[in-house]
């Protein structure tokens, strides 16, 4: 359904950041119903990044709420005068001023919206700062910490300034969805759960997909040091950044074993709760709760791919992207870049401010990540770069 949309409403050639973009989100037929896994959204739009088409799924509550809101799905197209936000809600929709949201992060938002509303339980997909800026890189945020990634779609939304799309079930009571088939479907959900390995569905809810870097580790396939190693230099390193690590150090309550109550959050309906909470600090500086603990790939890409097996710093860094709406692989891998194109004195400090960025050093990738959200550095990053273009930032790429 959503190509059906790209392809109908986008003629060809239309530039990705032009009104006539068209994005879609939308679920499937049995979402809404409590079937475990089945709360997830895709979205769609011609990409930023690579000029095809942009695809990405995310979970969470957003996905059921908007089918209680009354809709399969939402297409938008056009751009508008000023930053908006869309209210969805009892079978309508709303145009909203979101000029005082402008600028602000998927945090504050998000509290700002539910004040607005006066309504806590609203679902709200937003971009950040870097959707705003139009990233490339830039995702689209929903509880702040389930992304629609990789594939620009933040900036396509920020290119229409439309800041949030905010879905509430019938407000006047919630509008549940009624299964035609009853019988079968309460049928499909127990066959599921009987059919469930209990064992593996109790590691993955504990461990999340972070369980596969001691299995990466052992094989020689964890990306390392911008994918010149397949390994970290000792076990001790790969084991400080691993899914068991994480469980057991950081997770919120993991200090008085109480992470299984209160350290898992999960998606609408889904037995799994796979979605860790890590309440910690990284030197001094909180790590919150509702921005969720790191997955794989964001352990690999400001981790490993970085030399780095600092916990703390790994999640504070995850964190940071959350609240800017930013994608962590692309940004990950390209502070990882960045460190390789320094230690071979293709960068310098003046180009990377001052920073020495060097694999290993958690508090220059911190850095370095911060001047990056805020687009002090790696500004060329944000939109792709010219080959034409051989000196500075766009060098180190060409060169790589």
């Amino acid at each position: 359904m959503v190509l059906y949309y790209l392809w109908k409403f986008t003629p060809a050639g239309t530039p990705a950041l032009h009104p006539d973009n068209t994005v879609t989100f939308a679920v499937s037929a049995p979402t809404g119903l409590p079937i475990s896994g089945k709360s997830r959204a895709t979205a769609t739009c011609k990409s930023p990044s690579s000029g095809g088409v942009a695809d990405s799924q995310a979970g969470g509550f957003w996905p059921a709420e908007l089918k209680f809101a009354g809709f399969d799905a939402l297409v938008i197209r056009g751009r508008a005068s000023t930053p908006v936000y869309l209210w969805v809600h009892d079978g309508r929709a709303e145009i909203r001023d979101a000029a005082h949201l402008w600028g602000k992060t998927t945090l504050v938002v998000d509290r700002l919206i539910k004040e607005e509303l006066g309504d806590k339980s609203v679902e709200i997909a937003q971009i950040g700062p870097a959707g705003e800026k139009l990233a490339n890189f830039a995702a689209v945020m929903n509880m702040n910490n389930r992304a629609w990634g990789r594939t620009g779609i933040g900036a396509v939304l920020g290119s229409k300034q439309l800041k949030a799309i905010v879905v509430g079930g019938n407000q006047s009571g919630k509008q549940k969805v009624t299964a035609a088939e009853k019988t079968a479907v309460t049928t499909l959900i127990r066959q599921g759960a009987a059919n469930m390995d209990p064992r593996g569905a109790a590691q993955f809810g504990r461990i999340g997909t972070p369980r596969s870097v001691m299995a990466n580790y052992g094989a020689g396939g964890l990306p390392s040091f911008n994918w010149n190693a397949g390994v970290m230099p000792t076990l001790a390193q790969a084991e400080a950044m691993s899914g068991e690590a994480l469980y057991d150090n950081l997770l919120r309550g993991a200090a008085a074993g109480q992470q299984d109550k209160i350290g898992r959050d999960t998606c609408y309906a889904c037995a799994i709760r796979c979605k860790r909470v890590v309440e910690s600090e990284w030197r001094d500086r909180q790590i919150l709760p509702n921005t969720a603990a790191p997955n794989t790939e964001t352990l690999a890409t400001f981790g490993s791919y970085c030399g780095i097996s600092d916990l703390q710093a790994i999640s504070y860094a995850n964190q940071l992207c959350n609240e800017y709406g930013v994608d962590t692989i692309s940004c990950g891998a390209t502070l990882a870049w960045a460190m390789e194109c320094y230690e071979n004195e293709v960068l310098n400090l003046e180009e990377t401010g001052g920073i020495p960025l060097q694999f290993g050093d958690a508090a220059a990738m911190i850095a370095m990540l911060e001047k990056t959200l805020r687009r002090e550095v790696l500004a060329t990053f944000w939109q792709r770069v010219p080959p034409e273009q051989p000196t500075g930032w766009a060098k180190g790429m060409n060169s790589s």
